[in-house]
């Protein structure tokens, strides 16, 4: 984990195995195991390269090991207030975003808010009608500079909730790819270790830009430095 005004990263110790992989974020976050680096390879997608500096033309896995932060998710502990269980989480891991109700960059004037809540390190973040909950280890998603503030070396895990009424979609998703979008009165920012997610209905998930089931809830917990990449 980075500390401020610290350096980040180091070389490679001696005898370390040192993998590539190629794929996407997803990829990488299954490829994660401790004592290995991870090299990406010319055909990876994973957008936390971006993140690291190594999207940039001409660059390139050089000899320097960064330790990034892994997002642990899983269901929340039902409770008695529960109507109905909570489905299982489909994928344990994610290396840059997870994305609950409708993407960003894909919402639109029709898309309906439902009422969740969140919290952050047991303090209450918001609680009211929503459209989107994001919780990110990186700072991109589909090329938007979603997450502006995101570092995946921080031991923090970023989460935005999108409040936003319909006439202030479309001019939102026009600032995505500037990271302008924040700060807004209706985009909801915080920061910590464990995120806690209830959706009053099951919501879409999507983990490392992967379509997975509707959920009515998650925990997302902050691995500090589970991923070591060669950059």
């Amino acid at each position: 984990m980075i500390r401020p005004g610290a350096a980040w990263g180091g070389a490679v110790p001696a005898g370390t195995p040192v993998r590539e992989v190629t794929g996407d974020d997803a990829a990488l976050a299954a490829a994660a195991v401790p004592g290995v680096v991870l090299r990406l390879g010319t055909g990876s997608t994973a957008e936390l390269a971006r993140a690291l500096g190594l999207a940039r033309p001409g660059a390139g896995p050089g000899t320097t090991v960064v330790d990034c932060d892994l997002i642990d998710l899983a269901p929340p502990a039902p409770d008695a207030a529960d109507a109905a269980p909570i489905a299982a989480v489909a994928a344990n891991a994610a290396a840059n975003a997870v994305v609950l109700g409708i993407p960003p960059d894909a919402l639109r004037a029709w898309h309906r808010r439902r009422p969740v809540t969140v919290t952050v390190d047991g303090r209450a973040l918001f609680a009211g009608p929503a459209t989107t909950v994001v919780v990110a280890n990186g700072q991109f998603l589909r090329g938007a500079d979603l997450v502006p503030r995101g570092h995946p070396g921080d031991g923090r895990l970023e989460v935005q909730v999108y409040g936003l009424a319909p006439g202030e979609r479309g001019p939102m998703r026009r600032r995505l790819g500037g990271g302008d979008h924040v700060p807004h009165p209706r985009i909801a920012q915080g920061q910590g270790r464990r995120i806690d997610v209830r959706w009053a209905r099951p919501a879409v998930l999507e983990v490392d830009g992967r379509r997975r089931d509707r959920v009515a809830g998650l925990v997302a917990r902050v691995r500090p430095g589970a991923l070591r990449v060669l950059v």
